[in-house]
């Protein structure tokens, strides 16, 4: 038995990509959806981490280092610069 909390259909504009950095190769899904207080959902292609994030949470690099695997702090610099001209500036909505 269970008790179910949400089923909600979606259509989604899904982005995909990439790029190569001096120490490794990204590939990203970007999902832009009303889910997730309309934050975009960020996939990793290689390792499948999906979280969802917005231009206001690339500041937390350390979230993002750890979140993405990313051994060097540099990376995650160079990472939250690409993701901010990707994702939307969107502001948190009201889900609940």
């Amino acid at each position: 038995m269970f008790e179910q909390l949400y089923d909600v259909s979606e259509n989604a504009a899904l982005h995909f990509v990439g790029y190569i950095s001096e120490h490794t190769r990204y590939d990203f899904a970007i999902v832009h959806t009303e889910q997730f207080f309309g934050k975009p959902l960020v996939v990793c292609m290689q390792t499948g981490k999906a979280v969802p994030l917005c231009s206001e949470d690339l500041g937390h690099l350390d979230y993002l280092q750890q979140v993405y695997n990313l051994k060097e702090r540099a990376d995650a610099v160079e990472l939250a610069a690409f993701l901010e001209q990707r994702l939307n500036h969107v502001t948190l909505k009201d889900q609940y």
